[in-house]
């Protein structure tokens, strides 16, 4: 099986940045790796940089690398800034969506909610997690998963729903209002540099 299944954490530290906005991620402790000695970083080359980023943001988005290449063709097809267009054509799919509501701590955590059926596009049944939002497009639960959704709302306390999301949490519907723009993105990555790597 492909699909890293280990700590989280881990994959955080590879990169050393924080690829989820939870304190397990966030904390300084938490990207310093463990011992005696810790961990003493070493230099990396052009090739390594541009590695580091474009995992940096395949950790992100939990994609794999195959699906990843796919998105990297379709931003190069598409016109305007290949960066950019990757970007947002990650921020849009579902279970990163559902995320930056906050009805998920995780990314993983939202992927499940996805795949498990529970959540409804436009009134018909979605369990993609790879599916693309579109401007319009109105995104509701189950019943049957309202409790465990309020659960992580209050666990995620204080968390901003970007401008391109309307979301209201009293029915937990959500309604994309607009495409995510590079600085929306609340994740600091430099997708020039993930380009030049596939070049």
């Amino acid at each position: 099986m492909a699909r890293y299944t280990g700590p989280k954490l881990k994959l955080s530290r590879r990169i050393g940045s924080p690829i989820e906005d939870i304190p397990k991620h966030t904390t300084k402790r938490a990207l310093v790796y463990p011992g005696m000695h810790g961990y003493r970083g070493r230099r990396l080359r052009d090739y390594g940089l541009r590695m580091n980023e474009k995992q940096k943001l395949k950790f992100h988005y939990s994609v794999l690398e195959r699906q990843f290449r796919r998105y990297i063709a379709e931003a190069t097809r598409l016109p305007g800034n290949t960066g950019e267009i990757l970007q947002r054509l990650l921020e849009s799919r579902l279970d990163n969506v559902i995320r930056r509501t906050g009805m998920a701590r995780t990314i993983w955590a939202a992927r499940q909610i996805v795949a498990h059926g529970h959540v409804l596009v436009n009134g018909k049944k979605c369990d993609r997690p790879s599916y693309t939002v579109q401007v319009g497009d109105v995104i509701t639960l189950k019943p049957r998963i309202h409790k465990l959704v309020r659960e992580n709302m209050e666990s995620l306390s204080g968390h901003e729903v970007p401008g391109w999301i309307d979301f209201n949490p009293g029915e937990l519907t959500t309604r994309v209002i607009a495409l995510p723009t590079s600085d929306q993105i609340p994740f600091d990555v430099n997708a020039n540099l993930i380009i030049e790597f596939y070049r």
